[in-house]
């Protein structure tokens, strides 16, 4: 293909890419693209500024003040959401699955993000290690052994009785929570957000996605209020998983080297751990986020191979094959299990502190892992995309479930009860207790606390720089003193709730800010299918003439050549 011929093509992507289905754009001078707003020489939108910043403190506030009882007005308030909005949350999560796998596997599949000639930034491995960094991180670390275990004792699914099919639920109920749901409302929202930004040119931020029914008043108050919620769900949701890491770090310097389970401890390491992650944000997200991720990969394969060599293995191996058997077997019950009957006779309180706190988790994150992934997604399919932040994620998540809690779960049926003591005396303390039953468990343990701190690094500069593309209307990359203002926020938040009321505290905010979320998620899916729809029919009727014309000019050429005959 020539010169001419490529910019030929070009401007037909273009000519296909500016187009929406129903709308029109308008010449009013007072919607302004987001992104290119600015207020007091900031630029950034001061609508969601002000109004993120408001939302954030006073919340911040209210704990303070309030003190100790804000502890239990928390609790009360998760146990309300939870009973009263459970089952939407469920059905949204599970409508999110299928909506994803359509697109994915249908005919929307083969339209690529960016256009049809769009190139990727990333290497598929580099494209990996980011969105898996970005996407559970901590939590993994957190988790991996310590739910198993506390599923070992009973879920609604098994009453722990006979140990051997609960060591097989407590598997699958973990998979359930981190599988293939988790990362479905990732993939749309990332899509959703790469195919408007690199498809459509509009701004990098949720309100772009409302283009289809909103029209150029996205840049208005609606589209404010769109990504206000946007960024307080981000900061909530990030503020929980960086809670849990603290915790864990925590435990493991208290585990290694002795030092005080404190609060003190915890605020200091999350003042540290902030700074790196303001450096590596002031770096960018080529030179830092980028080999941060890289690094994380690295060291989370180095963990997991140890523990897959020296623990055991046979077991962890065979094992796994049958925990993504039963997980996929029971996928449907499992994930449409509302506790309902039981609610009738006596109170259940399981679900809430489990699927439900997990869903609420994955659609407050969704916001900033949607951002993130689609900012790192140019230049691949539809169907590439959906296909790898689903299944890749999943594979290597689950393989590292089985091998942290399929080892846990081996030692409790071999009689070694000290992990199940450890995770009822100290959830943060479990995979340091499972690492005492190895060899060389003190450089597994620093290990650990290494990999710990890499993921909440990375968890928080990839937050921050998304809280600053949704402050600064979509800009791509906002100055170098919002960056630092946003990340220092993201560590002030997770000191306060952290200190004012735990772990209850952090998953009470999420659910608050989740619920208004899952509704935006829900008619961003329409948008997206209507986009996609009437994009995928314009180019196939491009397509069509493009063939009727070189048969018709084939036609015409070969009447002339027989004429000429």
């Amino acid at each position: 293909m020539d010169k001419k011929q490529k910019e030929t093509t070009k401007k037909k992507d273009i000519g296909i890419i500016l187009d929406f289905p129903g709308k029109k754009k308008t010449t009013d001078k007072k919607y302004v693209r987001s992104d290119k707003k600015s207020f007091f020489g900031i630029k950034a939108n001061g609508n969601v500024f002000i109004g993120s910043l408001v939302i954030i403190l006073s919340l911040i506030i209210a704990t303070v003040v309030v003190g100790k009882p804000i502890e239990g007005w928390f609790a009360n308030t998760q146990k309300w959401m939870s009973n009263n909005f459970g089952w939407f949350f469920i059905m949204a999560i599970n409508f999110f699955l299928i909506f994803a796998l359509i697109i994915g596997g249908g005919k929307f599949g083969k339209l690529r993000i960016g256009g049809e000639n769009a190139e990727s930034d990333f290497s598929t491995t580099a494209w990996f290690a980011m969105l898996f960094s970005a996407g559970m991180g901590i939590g993994l670390l957190f988790y991996s052994v310590a739910e198993p275990i506390m599923h070992f004792g009973g879920t609604p699914f098994n009453d722990g009785a006979d140990k051997i099919a609960a060591a097989k639920t407590a598997m699958g109920v973990t998979f359930l929570h981190w599988g293939l749901h988790a990362w479905a409302v990732y993939a749309i929202v990332g899509l959703a957000l790469a195919y408007f930004t690199f498809n459509k040119k509009l701004p990098l931020t949720i309100r772009s996605i409302f283009y289809p029914v909103l029209g150029e008043k996205i840049y208005g108050r609606w589209g404010d209020l769109i990504d206000i919620i946007s960024v307080s769900a981000t900061m909530f949701g990030l503020a929980t998983s960086l809670g849990v890491g603290v915790q864990q770090a925590n435990a493991g310097l208290a585990y290694v080297f002795g030092v005080d389970f404190s609060n003190e401890w915890q605020i200091g390491l999350i003042v540290f751990i902030t700074f790196l992650a303001t450096m590596s944000l002031v770096l960018g997200l080529d030179k830092g986020i980028r080999r941060l991720s890289e690094w994380n990969v690295r060291l989370a394969m180095a963990l997991l191979i140890f523990v897959l060599l020296a623990g055991p293995t046979l077991f962890i191996l065979k094992s796994f094959g049958q925990n993504i058997g039963f997980y996929l077997s029971n996928l449907l019950s499992m994930s449409t299990f509302t506790e309902s009957y039981k609610g009738i006779s006596e109170a259940s309180h399981w679900q809430s502190g489990w699927t439900i706190t997990y869903w609420a988790w994955w659609i407050s994150w969704s916001p900033f892992v949607g951002i993130f992934i689609a900012r790192i997604s140019k230049g691949r399919t539809i169907r590439e995309f959906v296909l790898g932040v689903l299944l890749v994620p999943t594979v290597v998540t689950f393989l590292w479930m089985t091998v942290f809690g399929g080892s846990a779960l081996h030692q409790e049926l071999m009689g070694n009860h000290d992990i199940s003591e450890a995770v009822n005396e100290n959830v943060a303390t479990a995979i340091y207790h499972l690492l005492e039953n190895f060899p060389f468990t003190k450089a597994a343990c620093i290990l650990t606390i290494l990999l710990v701190g890499s993921f909440f690094v990375t968890s928080s500069d990839s937050g921050s720089m998304v809280v600053d593309m949704l402050t600064s209307g979509g800009k791509l990359d906002s100055p170098v003193g919002q960056k630092v203002f946003w990340a220092s926020t993201e560590g002030a938040v997770t000191i306060v709730l952290l200190v004012g009321g735990g772990l209850t505290a952090l998953q009470t905010a999420t659910l608050l800010t989740a619920l208004p979320f899952a509704v935006v998620i829900l008619i961003m899916c329409y948008n997206l299918y209507k986009v996609l729809n009437h994009d995928y029919n314009k180019i196939e009727y491009l397509k069509k003439r493009e063939r009727q014309k070189k048969l018709t000019a084939k036609i015409v050429s070969d009447v002339e050549d027989r004429l000429e005959d």
